[in-house]
């Protein structure tokens, strides 16, 4: 991104530091070079730390400032609370967390499995609880304003076929946004979401479109097109910067009203074969490896 895609004032972030986890590639990183650009400093993390370490040094050596890369798991206790102890140890307490890191695939949901929904909800779910709550505490023992951002998908509002595990998980996290959004305001915390329509990214692609043409923006989409990026990351900076103190405890969508028009979810692969879903789930395994 150039700043020229962001319409806020230089250094609007000076003084921040915000977690974006997931934030080594797709919408993650989108929005921690965002945060870059705007003066805040910026940890990310994920299981893959050379691809942290690589985003980290393109993002520095493109905007300057500070990236920091820590590996993690967020699905295990002990990696989050570490990653979390390592942040406030290095860099300083966090001002800002931004609950990215996700996973999804279509299917019909009679082929799910235990594993292949633990898949997703371990990460989407539990993972993000689980982050939230380690800073959350920290938060509150010392004293400190932050502000939570979740990255959810308009699916909480209706529900998604074929894709069970994320509509359900992403579900949970609405109303974690919800919950917390009450329960930690006395603490200065607020907790509010955005609901992202079709922007692509490599990674989403590989397992929501596996057989190519199942995203159609020009066909679905009221505005006729997908989002681009900068508008992602200009919402995303909007609920973590200064001027949006009020608000709290809301799930904004960024679709281009695709939810109002057409549900915006999976309901059109009603109309596949067996044959059809066969062919998607080898083009998924295949991409995946």
């Amino acid at each position: 991104m150039k700043p020229e895609d962001l319409p806020y004032r230089s250094g609007l972030l000076d003084g921040q530091r915000i977690l974006v986890t997931g934030g080594g590639t797709g919408l993650g990183r989108v929005m921690a070079e965002a945060f870059l650009m705007l003066g805040a400093e910026v940890v990310i993390c994920g299981r893959r730390f050379s691809v942290l370490e690589q985003t980290a040094a393109e993002l520095q050596a493109q905007h300057g400032g500070r990236v920091v890369p820590i590996e993690c798991d967020i699905r295990q206790p002990d990696s989050v609370a570490g990653m979390v102890a390592r942040t406030w140890a290095e860099c300083g307490p966090l001002t800002g967390l931004v609950n990215n890191a996700a996973g999804n695939f279509i299917s019909r949901s009679q082929d799910l499995s235990a594993r292949g929904f633990d898949a997703i909800a371990n990460i989407v779910f539990r993972g993000s609880f689980l982050v939230t709550l380690e800073c959350g505490k920290r938060w509150i023992a010392e004293g400190r304003k932050a502000s939570v951002l979740s990255i959810l998908v308009s699916w909480i509002w209706n529900g998604s076929p074929f894709a069970l595990p994320s509509a359900m998980s992403k579900a949970g996290l609405h109303a974690m946004t919800q919950s917390l959004a009450v329960e930690w305001a006395p603490h200065g915390i607020r907790s509010n979401a955005i609901a992202p329509g079709l922007f692509p990214t490599e990674g989403m692609l590989a397992r929501l479109d596996p057989t190519g043409g199942s995203f159609d923006p020009v066909a679905r989409n009221p505005m006729r097109r997908a989002g681009r990026m900068p508008e992602l990351a200009s919402l995303a900076v909007y609920l973590m910067a200064p001027g949006s103190e009020y608000v709290n405890g809301q799930t904004i969508a960024i679709d281009g009203a695709e939810y109002q028009a057409t549900g915006a979810n999976f309901s059109h692969l009603s109309a596949w074969s067996s044959a059809d879903w066969t062919r998607a789930t080898e083009a998924i395994r295949r991409k995946s490896a």
